[in-house]
């Protein structure tokens, strides 16, 4: 398992890691399979989305700024409650196909630490599995 350790730049920010997961990727040198990922923290979360425009990131966090108001009235002492909840709405882990050494993503994907409750250090743990003669469609002999 890799382990990526990410700074997030303020309170609430998407940041782009598509390209340290690649590099995981292309490190570990496998060719088709799938690629896990996982981030182990309660106030943060993984996502992927529309990485050409950095604009959808901001509208992400207002979005759900909208939805979850100001945080007033939350029972959790540490006043956090509006991101562990951003957290949990948003998701922990991914997977992604891996096809020819590359993150099988859309032409405007990208994969996203969402961070609520920084700026922090983060981290992110990255697993991949290599696809078996079986997982490709071809057939083994008897």
């Amino acid at each position: 398992m890799e382990e990526l350790v990410f700074e997030t730049p303020a309170k609430e920010a998407l940041v782009d890691i598509t390209d340290a997961v690649q590099e995981a990727v292309r490190c570990s040198g496998i060719h088709d399979g799938l690629c896990f990922i996982f981030c182990p923290h309660t106030t943060a979360g993984l996502t992927i989305n529309e990485s050409a425009d950095p604009a959808v990131g901001r509208d992400i966090v207002r979005g759900l700024d909208r939805i979850l108001g100001d945080g007033a009235g939350w029972e959790h002492a540490e006043g956090n409650s509006p991101a562990h909840i951003k957290a949990s709405l948003i998701g922990s882990s991914l997977t992604v196909g891996v096809t020819g050494g590359q993150l099988a993503l859309g032409t405007w994907q990208g994969i996203f630490l969402c961070e609520f409750d920084g700026p922090r250090r983060r981290r992110v743990w990255v697993r991949l599995l290599i696809a078996g003669k079986e997982e490709l469609g071809l057939s083994l002999p008897h």
